[in-house]
């Protein structure tokens, strides 16, 4: 085969030098044919090595077979099935090749937004455990909204994936950026929708705000990629080497961190989030002149013990509205009751799960009454002992009443076996 460095000659003594090929072939020492190969080609040559086949080619059959009813079956479960006998190299590169015959290609193309068009949304659960008071740590979920054109990033650690606290996480983002998206994009978070619709708490808070939550397809993720690719940013940029004495230590540090991370330059769009969060904010729905409902709400009756259940905590109320109902709220940092109107309990709420927590002044008036009630009682029972003349009615002892009516009962054994049988009356 002739060399790269033979063929540049040949072509530069036919065009340059205008040789014929016969003078051409003497000096290179080439046979004609072969010069008029090279001048016919405009392309250097280049070596291929000949196929010598590879070692799945007797299984690729088998393997189609098995790829045509069930498209994405495992590697494993197919090289068990047509019996691979060597290693798993071969037979991957194979089935990456073919299998998009049988799956076929869905590509991706990239997405463009408006300013203030949505922002997307997401639960993040760090791996690091952080510690909620009463001896205990928990992973808890860090709610992570991202802007569609200018990439903000904002989170917040919240306790718990109830609708109320999602709310409560989502107000806080909002209000920090001070105005609203025009579209929230969530996937199918239970405290958000079930059965492709937004729960009633959800549909009021987003009206309240005049914007609105768009649900991404099931089992999409692609469908909010930005905010999954800053869930991963966190995870590797935020998180490593740190840790976190509370969720207020958690949501501080993340602020911080937060604040260097926004002014990065974002490669897709060539600018920084912060700078570009001023088109973003002028072109957003302007907050509410009301606060929308967020947090934790319940109704009942108060039972005996005077408390009330939020999350898994119990939370003490004033023992005076034992009977009536109160209203409960909870928002990310308090627990508050009220009884028509008035504050009859308010707490720091707990992240920490199955306490009790108790307000001294409650158990002192619960002591309080239950003494009164006591004292009351005891009243009442003397009371019921006195005639209506005023005098004392004696309590009797009961022998006193077998006494009056002549009845006599003997604890001692049966008297009448040791009596002979009555004559005529068989024994």
């Amino acid at each position: 085969m002739i060399t790269v460095e033979d063929w540049a000659e040949v072509r530069r003594l036919h065009r340059a030098e205008g040789l014929p090929i016969k003078e051409i072939a003497r000096q290179m020492g080439l046979a004609r044919n072969t010069v008029r190969a090279v001048l016919r080609t405009d392309r250097p040559p280049r070596y291929e090595r000949p196929a010598r086949g590879s070692v799945v080619d007797p299984y690729e059959p088998a393997i189609r077979a098995l790829l045509a009813t069930w498209p994405r079956m495992p590697g494993p479960i197919i090289a068990a099935r047509i019996d691979w006998p060597y290693s798993e190299g071969p037979l991957k590169k194979r089935l990456a090749k073919i299998r998009p015959e049988y799956v076929g290609v869905d590509p991706v193309s990239r997405t463009s937004y408006e300013p203030g068009e949505l922002a997307q949304c997401d639960l993040w659960f760090p791996p690091a455990k952080v510690a909620v008071g009463h001896g205990q740590t928990r992973v808890l979920p860090v709610l992570v909204m991202a802007s569609g054109y200018s990439r903000f990033l904002s989170a917040t650690m919240i306790p718990s994936r109830q609708t109320g606290d999602l709310l409560s996480g989502m107000w806080r983002l909002i209000r920090g950026i001070g105005r609203v998206p025009k579209t929230l994009v969530w996937d199918r978070e239970a405290g958000i929708a079930g059965k492709g619709q937004v729960h009633a708490p959800v549909a009021a808070f987003t009206g309240t705000l005049a914007t609105r939550i768009k649900l991404a397809p099931a089992r999409d993720p692609e469908f909010k990629g930005l905010v999954e690719r800053a869930n991963g940013y966190l995870e590797t940029s935020f998180l490593p080497g740190r840790s976190f004495s509370s969720p207020a230590d958690f949501n501080t540090q993340l602020a911080d961190w937060l604040a260097r991370a926004n002014q990065r330059t974002v490669r897709s769009t060539g600018g920084r989030p912060v700078e570009l969060l001023d088109a973003d904010y002028a072109a957003m729905v302007p907050l509410p002149p009301l606060d929308p409902p967020v947090g934790l709400h319940t109704r009942t009756r108060l039972a005996r013990d005077h408390y009330v259940r939020v999350d898994t905590c119990d939370y003490s109320v004033d023992p005076r509205v034992i009977g009536r109902f109160v209203d409960v709220t909870a928002s990310l940092s308090t627990v508050s009751a009220s009884c028509d109107g008035t504050v009859v309990a308010r707490h720091p709420r707990s992240w920490a799960k199955r306490q009790v927590i108790n307000d001294p002044a409650h158990l002192e008036l619960a002591q309080a009454l239950r003494r009164e009630h006591h004292s009351r009682r005891e009243a009442n029972a003397r009371l019921a002992r006195q005639h209506t003349d005023g005098h004392t009615v004696v309590l009797r002892a009961l022998p006193d009443y077998d006494a009056l009516f002549g009845v006599d009962f003997d604890p001692t054994p049966d008297s009448h076996d040791d009596l002979e049988p009555t004559e005529g009356i068989p024994s």
